[in-house]
């Protein structure tokens, strides 16, 4: 006979207790590795290393909990863990409810000290100023392709990529009715209307479009007027009190954005190689017939992998581009290595944007 559940919630109960013993005896031996790591001058942060945990974890994983639940999980852990030590101050676009802020949290755990900023250049401003520890932006979207401020911004700034995160990424129509009866503006961020522009024509024709700093933003400003609503996230609908009219009206399906987490090298320096890496770069090269064709010579001869390849004006007037490139592997490989070092010495200009794990 089975057990009944008064019985199972005794068990549920004795193995919360034995939970929350092992998680503060981990909390503890963490405290401890805190102290040696001060002692050494070490960083309190390492991403490469809680990437192998959870990676190893989920390897050994038995079931039935799933992969990514033992990821969150263990992220959670880590996180809290963390902030006994120092929490991570860290800045992203803001107000409250951004995917920015869904990204950092995704990336750092929910035990961080917020910064949310106006704009990216604030963002980069924040972290490259010590206001904030690290900063989270986004860099990539798979259906309208690059942020392009973000990719200038790192151009010239001191500031490397230490991590990357990837969000699937949900736009949600939010009002303060239920209903799409009488909207006269739609705001959002411009990326988020434009990969929301099919839904819009077809079921939003008359209503004006209007860009505004950030998703949270545009949500923030549609709780002040009825006739207004915002495209963002489900949190942001929370927290400014606005009804979700019509869920998921992004124009692809599996829309993801990829972010980008950056840091003076000062407070973390390149990670270590986690078996999963990804090396970011931008070059130029002289404006010559098969300049571009050489700069790839070097990855297909040592066997290296590109996973991405964009070009931006360089702003010289003189019709040079500067070329943004990730590659696979870390620096410490010697293929890798040789790779770089070929590249280098075809490149009028070369920077290393960053050295980081391949996010999930």
């Amino acid at each position: 006979m089975g057990k009944n559940l008064a019985q199972l919630r005794t068990e549920i109960d004795a193995a919360d207790r034995e939970l929350l013993r092992v998680l503060n005896q981990r909390a503890a031996l963490a405290n401890e590795v805190g102290e040696v790591k001060r002692a050494e001058g070490s960083p309190v942060f390492r991403p490469e290393r809680e990437a192998q945990v959870i990676n190893g974890l989920q390897a050994a994983n038995p079931g039935p909990l799933k992969a990514a639940n033992v990821a969150t999980i263990w992220r959670e852990i880590m996180s809290a863990c963390r902030a006994l030590e120092a929490p991570q101050r860290v800045a992203y676009l803001g107000p409250a409810g951004t995917f920015s802020e869904q990204a950092a949290l995704q990336f750092f755990g929910s035990s961080i000290e917020h910064v949310p900023c106006v704009n990216f250049d604030e963002v980069f401003h924040a972290a490259t100023a010590g206001t904030a520890d690290f900063g989270v932006v986004p860099v990539e979207n798979n259906t309208e392709g690059v942020v392009t401020r973000s990719l200038d911004l790192l151009l010239g700034s001191p500031l490397h990529i230490v991590g990357e995160v990837s969000l699937l990424v949900r736009h949600h129509l939010l009002r303060l009715s239920d209903s799409l009866e009488g909207i006269e503006v739609v705001l959002a961020h411009p990326q988020a209307l434009a990969q929301c522009q099919g839904w819009l024509a077809k079921h939003l024709p008359k209503a004006e479009r209007r860009a505004v700093s950030s998703n949270a933003e545009g949500a923030r400003l549609a709780a002040g007027n009825p006739a207004w609503a915002g495209i963002a996230s489900e949190r942001a609908g929370s927290e400014f009190g606005l009804h979700t009219v019509v869920q998921a009206i992004q124009d692809d399906a599996f829309n993801r954005t990829r972010f980008a987490v950056v840091c003076l090298p000062q407070v973390l320096a390149a990670p270590q190689a986690s078996g999963s890496d990804c090396v970011s770069l931008v070059v130029s090269v002289p404006n010559k017939p098969g300049a571009v064709h050489d700069i790839l010579v070097p990855l297909k001869q040592h066997g290296v992998s590109m996973t991405r390849f964009e070009s931006r004006p360089a702003r010289s007037g003189q019709w040079e581009y500067y070329f943004y490139i990730d590659i696979q592997g870390h620096p410490s490989q010697p293929h890798v290595a040789a790779a770089l070092a070929d590249l280098r010495g075809l490149c009028a200009f070369y920077k290393v944007l960053g050295t980081y794990p391949v996010g999930e």
